[in-house]
């Protein structure tokens, strides 16, 4: 553990935050939109602080089933999908409204684990949210519930929270609960039982203290929550599993307060990263590249760009991993492939001005982005 739990959140600039269903919702159904203000102003509160919050939010089937007066939570996939459709929108528009008030853009964003898993959806799901960032909008993202099924099942979000982490690079996850965090015990069991206020992700013992699946009250329980954790750490995601009763919890969180259970990575984001461009994936092709670009991405950390291209070999994939080389033969780094060979080798010493031209359209100016490129 490099560096305290304090100084990781008060230093943590791209926060994933989920907000379980139970936080927004009333009883038998419905937004409840006092609690939404008080989200949105939390996460306007930490972009003003410079932070990056993206947030996943449950609550879309509680709000369809207020809209459709429903004061039971349906049981057959066919309403949950409907339910599903009919409240996204509302819930979207509940924030929308509220962070437009704040000066704040949103952006909707739907995912399923297809997207996540495939190769080539993946990099458009994070250029997308790498774009949105970029512009200072505020992706909400959530579970495309209205076309899948095995996913509309509780406690899911936590897993995409973790998922969207891993996609986004981001340094602290924030897991919203009803609990005050993670128990040695349940504390519904025993009374006695201590909150674990710091620990690894990944460590056995915590997942043993999560226990089973957890409460009927759309939440998947602690378990899920520990497992979330377990996968950001994977991309050096910190996360801070918090009631979100607290008071102000995001802005305590952010100014080092130690609330709730802070679960460390046990490494760097720098260093999973690298390990897992550079170890473990398998090569698909070799780029050649010219002694300047070498240097600039040996030196400077710069991403590589066409015009830095001299020969290209293999057959590859958009998203697939490629080693390229010195002037030498040396390997420089290893990265992800933001265009397929044979429109690498069309691009291939061209500037990045020109790539519309000779491919008709562009996806990234970078061959390889800086964030996808392990130097070694």
């Amino acid at each position: 553990m490099s560096a305290s739990r304090s100084d990781q959140q008060r230093q943590a600039r791209r926060w994933v935050v989920k907000v379980g269903s139970t936080l927004l919702t009333r009883p038998g159904g419905g937004l409840a939109l006092d609690v939404i203000e008080d989200w949105v102003t939390q996460l306007a509160g930490l972009a003003e602080r410079g932070v990056e919050p993206i947030l996943v939010s449950s609550g879309a089937i509680a709000a369809g089933m207020g809209r459709l007066g429903w004061t039971h939570r349906p049981v057959a996939i066919h309403e949950l999908q409907a339910a599903a459709a009919v409240g996204q929108s509302g819930l979207v528009e509940a924030y929308e409204h509220r962070f437009n008030a704040q000066g704040l853009l949103t952006a909707q964003v739907l995912l399923t684990h297809d997207d996540l898993s495939d190769r080539k959806r993946y990099l458009n799901a994070r250029n997308t949210l790498r774009g949105l960032i970029a512009l200072d909008v505020i992706p909400i993202v959530n579970e495309n519930d209205t076309v899948v099924t095995e996913e509309i099942r509780f406690g899911d979000n936590d897993t995409l929270a973790a998922l969207v982490a891993n996609l986004v690079e981001a340094d602290l996850l924030t897991i919203l609960t009803d609990s005050e965090g993670l128990f040695e015990a349940d504390p519904r069991l025993d009374p006695h039982a201590n909150l674990v206020r710091e620990g690894r992700a990944g460590d056995p013992a915590l997942l043993a203290a999560a226990g089973g699946a957890g409460s009927s009250v759309g939440s998947g329980g602690m378990r899920t929550k520990v497992l979330a954790a377990q996968r950001a750490a994977r991309s050096g995601t910190a996360t801070a599993i918090v009631s979100g009763l607290e008071e102000s919890v995001l802005m305590r969180l952010s100014s080092g307060e130690a609330l709730g259970t802070f679960l460390h990575p046990g490494r760097d984001a720098l260093v999973a990263r690298k390990q897992w461009l550079a170890n473990q994936l398998q090569v698909k092709g070799r780029i050649h590249i010219d002694e300047g670009a070498a240097r600039v991405i040996r030196e400077e950390g710069r991403s590589l760009l066409p015009v830095g291209v001299v020969r290209v070999e293999g057959s590859f994939q958009r998203g697939e991993v490629v080693s390229c080389l010195d002037p030498q033969g040396r390997e420089v780094c290893r990265g992800l492939a933001s265009y397929p060979a044979e429109e690498t080798r069309w691009i291939a010493g061209h500037a990045s001005a020109e790539i519309e031209a000779i491919l008709g359209y562009v996806d990234t100016e970078e061959l390889i982005h800086r964030d996808d490129l392990a130097v070694l």
